[in-house]
């Protein structure tokens, strides 16, 4: 499974990011800047019907900031999620034909994904200074937040892409979980909004934690975290240690997988 760490495929990996990141703009009049259009064009709607026609926000300090970023990390946990799930398939000839690494294959669908996250990221940043946010020291443990999220998506991305080479109903049912995921992590709702019984459940969600950190760090201190509304174990321990069991468990079953891969193709 470290195959992808030699140098040949350091270089095929690189690669394969490349290609990912021109062919999905391909043919496209505004091509790279769609990147960064589509999730303001989503910011744009989403603020406009919940802050003048169901004002969700009211009483959110920077809550245009707030959602931008919500949308931009939920976009990318979307994007790097889908991608890496039809990886396999979309590679399927190069799977059948050639010997290659194919952890290789979900880690540059992942790596092209993290790219558009880059760029939404600086529109983020932009967006916060002509806002007038103001940008506070804990900032810096942003990348631990966005490593916790790259590493989730990658984890389920290794689980999704195996199955779906066997299943092609996983590809509706993950966008039926994608859904309910939506609703259940606090992107376009503030905290605030959900009863406080009701708090400490929300915030199992692993995207929700991730999400309300990150507007804690960059956005505001006001926001409710996970921290606040559960005890130490559950907010800090059980997470880290569903990732690592998540990340271990879909890895052991990719590599189990990859041996039929090309038969099912």
């Amino acid at each position: 499974m470290l195959a992808f760490l030699t140098p040949q495929n350091k270089s095929l990996l690189r690669q394969l990011v490349i290609t990912d990141f021109k062919l999905r703009y391909q043919g496209s009049v505004l091509g790279y800047f769609w990147s960064l259009l589509k999730p303001l064009l989503l910011f744009g709607v989403l603020y406009g019907v919940f802050t003048y026609v169901l004002p969700l926000g009211k009483g959110v300090p920077h809550y245009p900031a707030y959602l931008l970023l919500g949308v931009v990390l939920w976009n990318f946990f979307v994007e790097a999620t889908n991608m890496g799930m039809g990886s396999i398939i979309g590679r399927g000839d190069m799977v059948r034909k050639v010997k290659i690494s194919k952890p290789s294959i979900v880690i540059a669908s992942i790596l092209s994904a993290c790219v558009n996250l880059g760029f939404n990221l600086i529109v983020v940043g932009f967006f916060m200074i002509i806002t007038g946010v103001q940008i506070q020291p804990v900032v810096v443990f942003l990348p631990v937040i966005l490593i916790e999220l790259v590493a989730l998506a990658l984890a389920l991305s290794f689980f999704l892409s195996a199955l779906y080479v066997r299943f092609r109903d996983i590809a509706p049912i993950w966008e039926v979980v994608l859904q309910v995921m939506f609703y259940a992590t606090p992107i376009i709702y503030p905290m605030t909004l959900v009863p406080v019984r009701l708090r400490g459940f929300l915030m199992l969600n692993p995207i929700a934690q991730i999400v309300q950190d990150a507007r804690e760090m960059l956005v505001t201190p006001a926001t409710i975290t996970a921290h606040e509304v559960l005890p130490f174990w559950l907010s800090v321990i059980v997470p880290c240690v569903v990732l690592g069991l998540l990340t271990v468990a879909s890895v052991l079953f990719f590599k189990k997988s990859a041996k039929s891969f090309a038969e099912n193709l």
